[in-house]
């Protein structure tokens, strides 16, 4: 069984163009540290700006691996100086590149194994967009799905929604081009306020005490894929966006 996570459901809230910040303001965590942020002169030569910048971009690519290898964390929010940087790395080739990665290797994976039995986020506003129905599949997450699920497995859809949007979640789904999984967990009243760590590791506790076996997850938090009863293998792709503890 292979248990593909809520991936596809989270909004994508992209955020608009953002010129560096040059201020002697004190920095929050999510910031990098002096000397990245500093006041020009008015006669720099544009050599310099242009080393300047390129410099950000390697300290944002530097933040943004150090996210998703869970080296950095909690964090609520993108530094100011990487907004652009991941606008450009979200609308770009790079992240479908980093997601078809991490799909493929699941695929691969799972043609291996022998098959055995069977901004701030805003709750308000996330809701009225559950309700829409109109989420996009990420294409290469809706590719991985259809891979395994012509290799037999069982597929758990295992999501932070509360319960009163499953069928809005189903109605999303099919229209999305899902269909054939065998279980879609949504969030209960006794789940409400659980990180989503334990939360998720709780319902995974309930799979393998009812006889199943995890194979495989794929999810793009770290708390999709943490906590009791793991996977044999996990697939974290990536996100940038925001970080669920």
């Amino acid at each position: 069984m292979i248990s593909i996570m809520d991936f596809f459901f989270r909004l994508f809230i992209f955020f608009g163009l953002c010129s560096l910040a040059f201020s002697n303001e004190a920095l929050s965590s999510n910031e990098f540290p002096r000397p990245l942020i500093v006041q020009y002169p008015d006669n720099i030569i544009e050599t310099r700006l242009t080393e300047l910048h390129e410099e950000v971009k390697l300290q944002c690519t530097s933040w943004r691996f150090s996210v998703e290898a869970n080296n950095i964390g909690p964090w609520k929010t993108i530094p100011r100086e990487c907004l652009e940087y991941v606008k450009d790395y979200m609308m770009g080739r790079s992240y479908k590149m980093d997601l078809e990665r991490a799909s493929n290797e699941a695929k691969v994976y799972a043609n291996t194994v022998q098959l055995i039995g069977s901004e701030i986020f805003d709750p308000v506003e996330f809701d009225k967009w559950v309700e829409k129905a109109m989420a996009l599949a990420i294409e290469p997450s809706f590719k991985l799905y259809e891979e395994v699920l012509k290799l037999g497995f069982k597929i758990f859809l295992l999501t932070g929604r509360s319960e009163n949007k499953r069928a809005a979640t189903i109605d999303n789904l099919i229209n999305a081009g899902f269909q054939n999984w065998d279980k879609l967990i949504l969030r209960g009243p006794e789940d409400h306020g659980k990180l989503a760590t334990i939360y998720k590791s709780e319902k995974r506790n309930e799979m393998v005490n009812n006889g199943f076996r995890i194979l495989g997850n794929s999810g793009d938090q770290w708390s999709d894929l943490l906590g009791a009863s793991m996977s044999i293998r996990s697939f974290k792709l990536p996100n940038p966006m925001y970080y669920i503890p």
